[in-house]
């Protein structure tokens, strides 16, 4: 009984970090729209390897972006308004970042409940699919710690 407990236990602790991995995208799609419309602004940089882009620094690297806090990747200068969505204990996950790729300055929007916020992402993915797509590439090259 006390081993069965302890499994639960350790099923619901886990719970998160699967929600992490699953994904309504394809990985092989995402990498295509990546290369097509993300490169220009974005790395997926490891330490020095180079997994996706072209080393752009434009915005952030997206390396281990989901599971992590918008806004605080460090070295990066984000706007007010992602910082104080990364405040409000969000975490890039699939609903938010397939949300806010489509309309950044929108999604903070309404986030925040502020009129005045802005996103510094102009560029949108305006299929919803794409934004799946590229959400699945990410958490592909991402490594099991951001999962």
């Amino acid at each position: 009984m006390k081993h069965l407990t302890l499994a639960a236990a350790m099923a619901l602790l886990s719970a998160p970090a699967f929600a992490q991995v699953s994904t309504q995208g394809d990985a092989a799609a995402g990498e295509e729209v990546f290369a097509r419309n993300c490169v220009a602004c974005h790395v997926v940089q490891n330490g020095d390897e180079v997994l996706a882009g072209r080393n752009s620094k434009t915005g952030p690297n997206l390396y281990q972006m989901p599971g992590r806090t918008p806004g605080t990747y460090e070295g990066f200068e984000y706007g007010d308004s992602m910082i104080a969505f990364g405040a409000t204990g969000a975490v890039w996950d699939e609903a938010h970042f397939v949300a806010y790729v489509q309309d950044p300055t929108g999604y903070l929007r309404e986030q925040l409940d502020d009129n005045r916020a802005r996103g510094k992402m102009a560029f949108q993915l305006r299929k919803e699919e794409d934004a799946y797509n590229v959400y699945a590439y990410l958490v592909q090259l991402s490594a099991p710690a951001a999962q």
